[in-house]
């Protein structure tokens, strides 16, 4: 384990991290899950350590259930379950690669957690515009209210805020940066993880994927019969969506935010 660096990438459901994963895996200084069987290639699900987050609730839910968060003071923080989960997830890496990637969505409230276990852990978080990944959950939770959902969007989030002063290193990514310009993203990580910017092949993305739920929320602001219901929302959580660089009134534009419009890499 000494011999590696473990980059864990985490963010909520629609958010952009399977893309992004499958991207920083065609570094050929990295190794990532791939063809496990599991959905995704999550590592959550390939391990007997701890529950995934499915036994939450899943998509817009598992935020909300305390027993989902851990940190370096759950029991489960020994040396002996370090080894068990690297030996479990050591299958799926080529260990000839000096950094070993895994991809799960609740590492975004299990940061803590991991570092406690893997001290040379470097964290890669994924926001995407509350809005966008909201309606996206909605499809697959429709009898989930939309606060509910924008709820639990701002409690996963502020938490990795909340657990970022204990972390050594932790990058907060937009997914809209990301999709705008993926090859110099890709290129701040690997300075970021601090391995060579070699180029790696760009993923066939859009850069305008957002634009569908903003029209979406966009009619939904001009309905008479939701119009009050989106005036609640935009008070409810704008300033919220501030502190991360969004704007329910400004969908395409970024405001500032203390943790940067970009990211918050940190190095310790």
């Amino acid at each position: 384990m000494e011999d590696h660096k473990f980059l864990f990438i985490g963010g909520l459901h629609r958010s952009g991290t399977t893309i992004l994963a499958k991207c920083l895996q065609a570094h050929p200084q990295i190794s990532g899950f791939e063809n496990t069987g599991a959905d995704k290639d999550e590592g959550q699900h390939l391990q007997s350590l701890f529950e995934p987050a499915r036994t939450y609730g899943g998509a817009g839910i598992f935020g909300f259930h305390a027993a989902a968060y851990l940190d370096e003071s759950s029991p489960l923080v020994t040396a002996a379950n370090g080894e068990k989960l690297f030996n479990e997830w050591k299958p799926y890496w080529d260990l000839s690669k000096p950094v070993l990637l895994e991809k799960s969505l609740p590492n975004l409230i299990r940061t803590r957690f991991l570092q406690a276990l893997f001290p040379q852990s470097y964290f890669l978080i994924v926001t995407r515009h509350p809005v966008a990944t909201t309606l996206a959950t909605k499809k697959w939770r429709p009898r989930r209210l939309l606060t509910s959902l924008f709820e639990h969007w701002f409690i996963c989030y502020e938490r990795l805020i909340a657990d970022s002063p204990q972390l050594q290193n932790v990058f907060l990514l937009k997914y809209e940066d990301f999709v705008a310009n993926p090859s110099a993203m890709i290129a701040r990580i690997s300075d970021f993880v601090g391995i060579d910017p070699m180029p790696v092949p760009a993923p066939s993305v859009r850069s305008n994927t957002n634009d569908k739920y903003f029209d979406r929320w966009q009619k939904l602001e001009s309905n008479p019969f939701t119009r009050f219901y989106v005036r609640f929302l935009v008070h409810r959580f704008e300033s919220r969506a501030n502190q991360f660089g969004y704007s329910f009134t400004h969908l395409g534009g970024q405001t500032h935010s203390p943790w940067g419009t970009t990211l918050m890499a940190k190095e310790g």
